[in-house]
């Protein structure tokens, strides 16, 4: 019988996470050898993850940390709630924020390739995903610039991780004003800052689609431009951030109450697990 005690099986099980008997049975391999049965679960849990990686993964959660003049938010993605809000996952999430944050990656690819605990994040990711046993992968990873920030983590449910990031870059002092523009990104979901950062093509498109609707309707031709322009108004106030109607007073603008707050928004990036 292989030479190794309860609290050898504890021991493993709390080094990687891994259940009793899969501990149990490492350790019999092994014949009690500690190192050696992380090993044998390590390679098996490597052998599994070629066999997840068609498997989707809609569950996870969003980190964001400030450094200096930049913001970097990741989102880190697995396969149920279950290991989402599992402290292995969410200590793996802050491990992959901070090496990115510290590679100075801006894209998902970089920090995948930043050096993390000998290896890299791609390595590190792998590693916990096969002591986890779902498919876990960094999904995005985005930089904001700016003199001041406000990072704002949304929980959807009280029991799990983070959900919903944003991240505001601003000029300014009024941090109060910033964290609620924050949460209205949060909600209302802006795709660009300004109508002018919205791409030519999607602005004519928008136009064709809305001249066609109002031409369905019926409207006279000569007042077309004015009914299709009073359309992309609308349009823009779902897109551009400036745009938009306040969450807090719809008779306000975003543009209107950075203005009374003398605040610059320079940039923004929301990141919705899944989404």
């Amino acid at each position: 019988m292989a030479n190794f005690t309860a609290a050898d099986v504890k021991a493993l099980r709390d080094r990687l996470g891994t259940g009793m008997m899969d501990s149990k049975n490492a350790l019999v391999e092994a014949d009690g050898d500690l190192e050696k049965a992380v090993e044998i679960l390590r390679l098996k849990g490597a052998k599994s993850n070629a066999k997840r990686a068609d498997r989707a993964t809609s569950e996870g959660l969003v980190a964001a940390k400030a450094q200096g003049s930049i913001a970097t938010m990741i989102e880190l993605s697995c396969e149920t709630d279950f290991v989402a809000k599992s402290d292995k996952f969410i200590a793996l999430a802050d491990s992959v924020l901070d090496a990115a944050v510290a590679a100075g990656a801006s894209t998902a690819d970089a920090a995948l390739a930043a050096p993390a605990t000998g290896g890299t994040v791609a390595d590190l990711i792998a590693e916990e995903s096969a002591i986890l046993g779902e498919k876990v992968e960094l999904r995005r990873v985005a930089v904001v610039s700016g003199d001041a920030f406000e990072v704002y983590l949304h929980r959807t449910s009280k029991d799990l991780p983070p959900q919903v990031g944003v991240v505001v870059g601003y000029t300014g002092s009024d941090a109060d004003t910033a964290r609620s523009v924050a949460q209205h990104i949060a909600f209302a979901d802006p795709q660009y800052l300004s109508r002018d950062e919205v791409p030519a093509a999607e602005v004519e498109k928008e136009r064709e689609i809305v001249t066609e609707i109002s031409r369905n309707e019926g409207k006279p031709e000569a007042a077309l431009p004015k009914i299709v322009e009073g359309r992309l108004g609308a349009y823009f106030k779902q897109v551009a951030l400036l745009d938009q109607d306040y969450a807090k007073d719809n008779k306000l603008s975003i543009a209107k109450v950075l203005e009374d707050a003398s605040l610059t928004v320079t940039g923004f990036a929301r990141f919705k697990v899944g989404a």
